[in-house]
């Protein structure tokens, strides 16, 4: 009991320096906010605030660890009958059609891009998660489809997945930064999510198939 009050407070703690940082960041720009103007926003030590984050980047970009298992986890956890592609634009619509903040369709996400748009080491961190949610994935199938090492079919499925997920998350943080209603951006999003499974080929939706119980 009393390892997991630390936990918790751990967390919280966590979560208290990352929003302090994000507000700060908002309000500034990510350029123009020290480490040190975090950490006295937030009332802890600078150095608390490098216990639990690595670099700035990481302040701001506090959920990279769910971006990057994000597609993978999706297939990972596919019904039976359902295929790897089938499960990644199944999980993305319902998030499309609840408006998650996962997908940017939230009011003020205009503001989350602008920040990353303007400072580089943000854009390159996020071009780094990316990368590294792509190879997961592609680990991810090579698992499931137990994959002989030189196979390089789930390269390409993968990268068919992430381009399927990168075109609706591309969209709509287009469509976002023009200050549009979420509601209206979210029926567009689901017509494009429609159009991209219309593009995808049969192999594509037939690959890594569930089998049944």
């Amino acid at each position: 009991m009393a390892e997991g009050l630390r936990e918790r407070k751990k967390r919280r703690t966590r979560q208290h320096i990352s929003d302090t940082a994000t507000g700060l960041f908002m309000e500034r720009g990510f350029e123009d906010v020290t480490i040190a103007e975090i950490a006295e926003a937030a009332d802890v030590s600078v150095n608390t605030v490098y216990n639990y984050f690595s670099t700035k980047e990481d302040l701001f970009l506090d959920r990279g660890d769910d971006v990057v298992e994000q597609l993978a986890r999706w297939v990972r956890g596919r019904d039976a009958g359902e295929s790897a592609v089938a499960a990644v634009l199944r999980e993305l619509r319902a998030d499309i059609e609840g408006m998650s903040p996962r997908v940017g369709l939230v009011t003020g996400y205009d503001r989350f891009v602008l920040v990353v748009h303007n400072a580089a080491s943000l854009r390159a961190s996020l071009s780094r998660l990316q990368r590294r949610a792509l190879e997961r994935l592609e680990e991810e199938l090579r698992a499931e489809t137990d994959a002989a090492p030189d196979d390089f079919l789930p390269a390409l499925m993968a990268g068919q997945i992430n381009w399927a997920h990168q075109c609706v998350m591309e969209f709509v943080s287009r469509e976002m930064t023009a200050c549009r209603d979420p509601r209206e951006v979210s029926r567009e999003a689901l017509a494009v999510l429609d159009e991209i499974e219309e593009l995808l080929g049969r192999r594509v939706f037939n690959y890594a198939v569930r089998a049944s119980e």
